[in-house]
């Protein structure tokens, strides 16, 4: 059975302070130890003002990180913004004025290791920070997201994805919501954050989650041990059925969901929140959709001397992406979602991966403006 906390607040600290004291002693804070390293990660998109409700509240932060000092730990900010510099956010965002005299680490992910996150994406490049830490708390915003419903608890772990690699995975799933919150979850539960709240004190509706969205005040928090049981309780509390948030459901789908989940606090259903239009995973014009799936990520490629056309391939691909004739195999790559389980199954050793000219360009252009970033 998992529990989920809920605690009407607002932003005034006195009495913001104590309840989310209150909330991490129920939740886990038994597990903050002496010098524990605690990377703390909440919700930093974009440059954006704490009265926009896009970035989770600094003040909520500011609560956490000095419940982590008062147990003896190291408390480290990080995330990895979708747009701005880290320095804009930090100062738009209100935490420069809120963590003022605070000696407390705030810093953009950049470094990153690979971690195999299972079929059929294999592995990924996940923050280095996260597995240097003893324990991750997860600090996520209540706000609607075109593309996936709600960005909750689950879908906060993406932002340990560093950088530009994030578009690079929106544009490997295409149109595949499913297959897109398949991956959030195997993020999430490689990740394993040991707490998880969810700011919806000022949460955002409508066309979220950047500027498109209208902020609502709700006066809630939320918190839990497992993220997925927190986004379920959420789900409720909007009035929506928790299946049909694209990353429960691809959580129950993998038989990660505990079927118990308990409510216990200031549960009170909200009505008529507003969700989303639903769009595109992939951002930017359409019209350049097609093109950005073909020519600018890596991808699968076949070395037909040594093809044997044997089948393995296009058995195995997940997306039935690999077509064939007589005399060659072929691939859809607007479909294909670059998750190389046919290079991993050819017998031959006829795939590989290759990155292509605009690719290669493209790769050069991002790791210089993440070094201006940073």
């Amino acid at each position: 059975m998992s529990e989920v906390i809920f605690t009407n607040a607002d932003y005034h600290y006195e009495t913001l302070k104590p309840k989310l004291f209150g909330m991490l002693d129920v939740i886990g804070g038994h597990l903050i130890k002496k010098e524990s390293r605690v990377l703390i990660k909440p919700n930093l998109l974009l440059p954006a003002k704490p009265e926009k409700a896009i970035l989770t509240h600094p003040l909520v932060v500011k609560a956490v990180a000095e419940y982590v000092l008062w147990k003896g730990g190291r408390p480290h900010i990080a995330d990895s913004p979708a747009l701005g510099t880290f320095t804009k956010i930090l100062r738009d965002g209100g935490y420069k004025t809120a963590f003022k005299g605070f000696d407390v680490e705030f810093k953009m992910f950049t470094g990153s290791v690979k971690v195999d996150v299972g079929k059929p994406f294999g592995q990924i490049d996940i923050a280095k920070e996260v597995f240097e830490a003893d324990v991750v708390i997860n600090l996520a915003k209540l706000k609607t997201h075109a593309q996936m419903l709600l960005t909750l608890g689950v879908k906060n772990m993406f932002g340990c994805v560093v950088g530009f690699q994030k578009p690079e995975w929106h544009l490997r799933c295409g149109i595949d919501m499913n297959m897109f919150a398949r991956l959030l979850v195997r993020i999430y539960y490689a990740i394993n954050p040991a707490i998880t709240i969810v700011d919806g004190i000022l949460a955002l509706q409508g066309n979220g989650p950047g500027n498109s969205g209208t902020p609502r005040h709700l006066g809630i928090l939320a918190g839990g041990r497992d993220a997925t049981a927190v986004d379920m309780a959420i789900c409720s509390l909007l009035g929506l059925d928790p299946d049909k948030l694209p990353t429960i459901s691809a959580a129950k789908k993998l038989g990660m969901v505990n079927a118990t989940v308990f409510y216990s606090g200031d549960f009170q259903r909200v009505e008529n929140f507003i969700f989303p239009t639903m769009g595109s995973l992939v951002f930017g014009p359409r019209m350049f959709h097609r093109f950005m799936r073909k020519h600018m990520i890596q991808r699968p490629v076949v070395d037909n001397r040594r093809c044997k056309l044997c089948g393995e391939c296009w058995q195995f691909c997940p997306v039935k992406a690999i077509d064939r004739d007589d005399t060659r195999i072929d691939f859809d790559y607007n479909r294909c979602i670059r998750c190389y389980c046919c290079i991993e199954i050819c017998p031959h050793g006829a795939l590989h991966a290759a990155k292509t000219v605009p690719g290669r360009l493209l790769h050069k252009a991002k790791n210089t403006w993440e070094r201006f970033r940073s």
